[in-house]
């Protein structure tokens, strides 16, 4: 980074160095903080939680008119005796188990040794353990027991050991104070922190609109509506998810616990207790609740039955409650992705311990709701959502510059599944093709790389040669109800039809009566390999040339029989005179034929589309893929007008 600041020789260079310096000591400054002041964060941390789950109770006893104050320090009491009966049920269980752990050494022993029977045997692995075994005790022993007295060189005549003198050291009988003070120390702590705790979350509860009003003057009061609906949705959406996580994991935990007392494992409230508290650390949690019992199960049972079914009870009800019973409560997902969730654990855990582990993913999930809902938070959710980093505009032109259409191809096979080909080049495609556009406007996009940008186009279209255009028709009810809202609000297209050779135009039958033709750049001609792969679909031959065809060295060269539209393709139509001349050259080679102008920077601007039209003198115009195919199905068609939707923008030979 220092580096970078010495190479800097502009302000425009220097400020964004410095505002990634100052933004990495910040982030440097607030994780120090988080560690070193664990102490108050944490109990902080703790409480805006418990608000979140405690809120939705204490709004349902002021519905019934209850006052608030009672309400809040009736709930926040009864959470905190039930947490504090879970904790003293826990002691109880962990002592138990403390007592009953030596009556299983015998039966651990038995099974390690069947299981060093079957695996290794008498063969060469015993023989080998066996000698480092006996290597280990020896290296174990002192220094002056190694030799024998008798061989210890240049020793003197051997004289009879001396037996040490016990020495017994005592301490005083401590005092009733002293015994007191043993007592209460190991309390005080978590004392202090249940009781800071409590304080939090009453208060939270009390002022929550206060606190709610403090944080939108943070967040920015310019538009107060907006941020207000904002906060509040996001806090409603966080009591219900945490309200639900906790509904869930505790059933988690007492089929769990129930489970495992029919099984016969000991201290079966004490692995369910456990399970409902891990299972809020995604992935990993379950499994690591269903360690200690198949553990101690492998320890209690001489056989293997018990483990088996140990075993089970995790593989059967971890499924069910992750695949059946969260989708249906509240979603599939916690609106984190995959990554966010390990590094918020790895990160918690670091700062925090075993509590920030717990703590991890509700945390991240507040930061993201927040991002979501707070503009200038909106960081955060991009850094830890699971909604996609990039548009798919974005993603296709990413894999285009990248020159790898394969992820491209994916994407839109998953597209093609609920819209059609025109819709995919439309609203994906050529929305990608504009972001490149922009760039090379700017001057950040070289010729070479908008070459390889037309070859991955060309390699796309090639992979997507086998796909239909039409929109994918619902086999259920619910389906061809959504495609007739979706149709009545102008959001479904009609598929356009597919010509025979039989329904054309004479004009129309030869093999490429379509000749396409990039304006200006090679991204041009990419549009015009989407629109080629098109019209290729509905049964029309399509030939592509790149944007040296115009010149008046190549127009020349052009080969005019069988074509009967010619359609200039353009990502950037702000010269019309570019197009005026084009399309006058165009008429002297091609005078039979019509001329079709496709300017794709230009979707939806009718009245834009038609002066553009007009001042070229061309015979149609279109702003988007789907509308110049209609374009040339309906030229192609012997008796089909051209559709409504694309007539406005459309020179009628007659008039």
């Amino acid at each position: 980074m220092v580096a970078k600041l010495a190479k800097a020789k502009t302000l425009e260079d220097v400020v964004p160095l410095v505002g990634a310096v100052a933004l990495a000591i910040l982030a440097v400054i607030i994780v120090m903080a988080l560690y070193l002041g664990r102490e108050i964060f944490v109990p902080v941390a703790l409480a805006i939680l418990l608000s979140f789950v405690l809120a939705p109770p204490v709004a349902l006893l002021q519905r019934a008119h209850v006052p608030r104050g009672g309400a809040v320090v009736g709930v926040v009491l009864l959470a905190f005796a039930i947490i504090f009966g879970l904790g003293s049920l826990v002691a109880s269980q962990l002592a138990h188990l403390a007592e009953e752990l030596p009556r299983y050494e015998s039966t651990i022993q038995s099974k390690i040794q069947s299981l060093r029977g079957v695996t290794v045997g008498s063969g060469t692995l015993e023989r080998a353990a066996d000698m480092l075994q006996d290597l280990s005790k020896e290296l174990d022993k002192p220094n002056g027991a190694r030799l024998a007295p008798s061989t210890q060189l240049g020793a003197g005549p051997v004289r009879p050991a001396v037996a040490p003198v016990p020495v017994e050291v005592r301490q005083p009988d401590p005092g009733a104070l002293e015994s007191i003070r043993s007592l209460i120390a190991p309390l005080v702590s978590p004392l202090a922190t249940t009781g800071i705790i409590v304080i939090f979350v009453i208060f939270i509860l009390i002022q929550r609109e206060d606190l709610r009003n403090r944080l939108i003057r943070l967040a920015g009061s310019h538009d107060l509506q907006r941020t207000t609906a904002a906060l509040d949705d996001a806090a409603a959406r966080l009591s219900r998810l945490f309200l639900n996580q906790l509904l869930v994991n505790a059933g988690f935990g007492i089929l769990i616990g129930c489970g495992l007392w029919v099984i016969g494992i000991p201290s079966a409230i004490l692995w369910g207790i456990l399970a409902m508290v891990l299972r809020f650390v995604p992935y990993i949690g379950s499994v690591i609740a269903a360690a200690f019992p198949l553990a101690l199960a492998a320890a209690v049972d001489p056989g293997w039955s018990m483990l088996a079914w140990t075993a089970a009870l995790f593989f059967v009800i971890e499924p069910i409650i992750a695949q059946v019973v969260e989708p249906l409560l509240y979603g599939r997902s916690t609106g984190l992705s995959a990554v966010a969730v390990v590094v918020s654990a790895t990160f918690w855990t670091a700062l925090w311990g075993p509590i920030g582990l717990v703590l991890a993913t509700p945390l991240t999930v507040c930061l993201v709701v927040l991002g979501r809902h707070v503009e200038r938070l909106a960081f955060l959710d991009i850094m830890f959502g699971d909604r996609p980093a990039l548009s798919p505009p974005e993603i296709f032109y990413q894999r285009m510059l990248a020159g790898d259409p394969t992820e491209a191809t994916e994407k839109a096979e998953e597209f093609l599944k609920e819209r059609s080909l025109a819709s995919y080049f439309d609203e994906v495609a050529i929305k990608g093709l504009k972001l490149a556009q922009v760039d090379l406007d700017r001057e950040a996009l070289d010729p070479a790389r908008m070459l390889k940008i037309r070859d991955a186009v060309i390699e796309l279209a090639n992979d997507l040669s086998d796909q239909k255009d039409r929109e994918p028709s619902g086999a259920t009810e619910d389906a061809e109800a959504i495609a007739a809202v979706e149709q009545a609000q102008g959001t479904r297209d009609e598929d356009l039809p597919v010509l025979a050779p039989a329904d054309r135009a004479p004009a129309w039958r030869g093999e490429q009566p379509l000749l396409f033709i990039a304006g200006r750049t090679a991204l041009d001609e990419s549009a015009a390999t989407l629109l080629a792969q098109l019209c290729t679909a509905h049964g029309l031959g399509a030939k592509v040339e790149s944007a040296d065809a115009l010149s008046t060295k190549n127009i020349f060269r052009l080969d005019p029989a069988g074509v009967a539209l010619v359609c200039l393709s353009y990502l950037d139509s702000s010269s019309s005179a570019h197009l005026r001349y084009a399309v006058r050259r165009l008429r002297r080679k091609l005078p039979g034929a019509k001329i079709m102008l496709g300017c794709w920077n230009n979707e939806g601007d009718a009245s834009q589309l038609e002066a553009l039209r007009d001042g070229a003198n061309a015979d149609f115009v279109a702003g988007t893929l789907r509308d110049a195919t209609a374009i040339c199905i309906a030229e192609a068609s012997s008796d089909q007008p051209a559709p409504e939707s694309v007539a406005p923008v459309m020179s009628l030979q007659s008039a």
